[in-house]
């Protein structure tokens, strides 16, 4: 089986191709090609398909084997890949996930793509929806205690669970102790990613990331979307900034009727590789 490695600001994943090829269980897969000593190493797997609904299709594995729903990284790679390999000429392309179809463009140098902007979709702001336990509004800045640690927590959903934590020095904080006590709170029915955030300024931010099934990632492009929109919620940045994460920088805008947050970053090649199973 071949596969290309790839990476949105370090959100690497393993990408195969199901035009060409088959994968009979992507669950299985993924957990021993993630693997960063036996495997090709990676945040996850995700497999190109053929849709009936838009231009393609993504469905995307954590490391431990589970579905997810979307990923703005993964997505923002996905339309590298088949505009850079000649399955499409478009620079507007509708790519169909697990939440939905998500709208590209796609921004071409030299016949490749080198950024891409993603329309990640309206917040989901309903507690039953993201979704977290409990009746009444989605929380916001509402307290939660976790391993004897008291922090305050944001919800918002971008078409799969995020619980976002405001901290003073993010480059300090134990995300490794506390990202996977939250991600397996009794609060959240599905799990949930978790982004510890550092407010830098109105338009500037800086965040780590734990994900749910792939634990502290160098990014994440859904993340960071709701972390656009829990900035917003809780008044403490702008509609318009750019997160500063550990593999790199987006720029993300939700805009004032509070429609789809657009996010807007890079994709690269990292190498091609064969499977021998």
């Amino acid at each position: 089986m071949k596969f290309t490695k790839m990476h949105g600001i370090g959100n690497d994943y393993v990408y195969v191709n199901m035009f060409k090829e088959k994968v009979r269980n992507p669950a299985r897969l993924a957990v021993r090609i993630s693997d960063r000593h036996t495997g090709a190493g990676s945040d996850g797997l995700v497999l190109i398909m053929p849709s009936r609904r838009a231009d393609f299709r993504m469905r995307m594995f954590n490391p431990d084997g589970s579905e997810a729903e979307m990923c703005g990284n993964a997505i923002r790679c996905v339309a590298k890949y088949v505009f850079d390999r000649g399955m499409t000429r478009k620079k507007e392309i509708g790519i169909e996930t697990a939440c939905g179809i998500k709208a590209l463009r796609l921004s071409v140098s030299k016949g490749k793509v080198k950024s891409v902007s993603v329309e990640m979709g309206r917040p989901v702001l309903r507690r039953e929806e993201i979704p977290v336990a409990g009746r009444g509004p989605a929380p916001i800045d509402e307290p939660l205690v976790a391993g004897g640690r008291e922090v305050e927590i944001t919800c918002v959903g971008m078409g799969n669970p995020h619980c976002v934590i405001y901290v003073e020095d993010v480059a300090k904080f134990p995300v490794a102790e506390v990202g996977p006590l939250i991600e397996r709170h009794e609060l959240f029915p599905r799990r949930t990613n978790v982004e510890f955030v550092q407010v830098l300024g109105r338009s500037e931010v800086a965040q780590r990331t734990w994900e749910r099934g792939a634990g502290e990632t160098l990014a994440c492009g859904t993340g960071a979307s709701a972390v656009a929109v829990a900035g917003v919620l809780t008044g403490r940045t702008d509609r318009k900034i750019v997160n500063h994460l550990a593999g790199g920088d987006l720029r993300l805008a939700w805009p004032a009727d509070e429609a789809s947050v657009t996010m807007t970053g890079p994709a690269e090649d990292v190498f091609e590789g064969e499977w021998p199973e």
